[in-house]
C-alpha cells in the first residue's frame, strides 16, 4: 500500500522548480495558476533568493504548485493509486487536492489567502519555530510549556517543533529540554500553529466558505489527529482550525501504519517526511521527489505497492 505526502513550509529552496518547469507542458501550467493567483510562481521557484521565498505569503502556494506539478508529472491521482494520501502543514492543501477534494485552482486560491492572512497574523508580533532533535517527548513538551511555548509541530521520530516569540525562542536555545540534543531555528517567518495565528483563521474561514467540496476519493489523514476524514466539508472545517493549531505527523505515520502502507512518495520538495518515515516506519520504502531525475524510480514503487 502507497501513501504519498506533502511537505510543508520550510522545505523549499531557491531554484527547486526550475528543473521541473522543463517538463512537457508544465511551464504552462504554472502560467495558468500563477495568472489565477496573481503570483508569478515560475519566478520565485527559479529566480528568487532564499528570502524571499521564506515570505509566507510566497512560499505557501508555490510549495503546493510545486507538490501538484511533480505528481502530475507521475500521472493521474488514480493512475498513482495511493492507498492514502496527507500533507504536513501547508502540505494538507495540496493532499485536499491529491484527494479529489479540491480541484488544482481552488487549492492554489485557498493557500493563496491562507499564506496572505498567515504572513498579516506573523507581522504583528516577532515570532518564529525551531526544531527540537531528540529527547522525550513528554519532557520536552514540559518544558516549552514552561516557556511559554507551543509544540506547534510534533513530528514524531524524535522531532518537536516549538513555537512562539523570538525572545521565548532564544531562552529555549540557552536552556534545552533534558535530553534534547540540539535547537534548530528553521526558516518561517511565523509561530505557525498557535495563538499568534488567531487572526489567520477568520479570514481562512471566509475563504473556504466560497469552495464546493467534494468528498476525498482515497483515504485523507488529518493532522488535527491522524484520523481519516470522511466528508469535504469536514476537511475545509480541519484545514481552517489546522493554523491555530498543533500539527500532529506523529499520529498521522501511526496512522499510515495501522493502514498497513508499505511505501511512501513525498512530492516535490521532498525529504522532510521521508526523513521521518525512515525513522518511525522501518520496513516501509520511501522515496523524495526533489528532482525530475526522480522519476523514473517512482513510477516503480508505484508499480510495486499501488492498488
Amino acid at each position: 500500500m502507497l501513501v504519498l505526502v506533502a511537505p510543508g513550509q520550510g522545505a523549499q529552496t531557491p531554484g527547486f522548480l526550475t528543473d521541473w518547469l522543463q517538463l512537457p507542458g508544465a511551464a504552462d501550467r504554472v502560467a495558468a495558476w500563477s495568472d489565477a493567483i496573481g503570483l508569478d510562481l515560475a519566478h520565485y521557484g527559479t529566480e528568487a533568493d532564499a528570502d524571499a521565498i521564506r515570505d509566507t505569503a510566497v512560499a505557501q502556494p508555490l510549495l503546493v504548485a510545486a507538490g501538484l506539478l511533480s505528481a502530475a508529472a507521475l500521472g493521474a491521482v488514480s493512475e498513482i493509486a495511493p492507498g492514502a494520501v496527507a500533507g504536513h502543514s501547508v502540505g494538507e492543501i495540496t493532499a485536499a487536492a491529491f484527494a479529489g477534494v479540491l480541484d488544482d485552482t481552488a487549492a492554489l486560491s485557498l493557500v493563496r489567502k491562507r499564506g496572505l492572512a498567515m504572513a498579516e497574523a506573523a507581522a504583528t508580533a516577532e515570532t518564529g519555530m525551531s526544531a527540537l532533535l531528540g529527547g522525550d517527548p513528554e519532557v520536552s513538551v514540559a518544558h516549552l510549556e514552561k516557556l511559554g511555548l507551543t509544540p506547534a509541530n510534533v513530528n514524531g521520530a524524535g522531532q518537536i517543533v516549538a513555537a512562539g516569540t523570538l525572545a521565548q525562542l532564544a531562552a529555549l536555545a540557552e536552556d534545552k529540554p533534558e535530553g534534547v540534543r540540539k535547537v534548530v531555528p528553521l526558516k518561517v517567518a511565523g509561530a505557525f500553529h498557535t495563538h499568534h495565528m488567531a487572526s489567520a483563521v477568520d479570514k481562512l474561514a471566509a475563504a473556504a466558505a466560497e469552495l464546493s467540496p467534494a468528498d476525498p476519493a482515497v483515504t485523507y489523514v488529518s493532522n488535527r489527529d491522524g484520523r481519516a476524514v470522511a466528508t469535504g466539508a469536514e476537511l475545509l472545517d480541519r484545514l481552517v482550525g489546522q493554523v491555530a493549531s498543533p500539527v500532529r505527523w506523529d499520529l498521522c505515520m501511526e496512522t499510515f501504519k495501522e493502514l498497513g502502507v508499505t511505501a511512501l512518495i513525498e512530492v516535490c520538495p521532498g525529504g522532510t517526511l521521508t526523513g521521518l518515515a525512515k525513522r518511525a516506519l522501518p520496513g516501509v520504502k520511501t522515496l523524495a521527489l526533489k528532482s525530475p531525475a526522480d522519476l523514473d524510480a517512482a513510477r516503480e514503487l508505484i508499480a510495486e505497492h499501488g492498488a
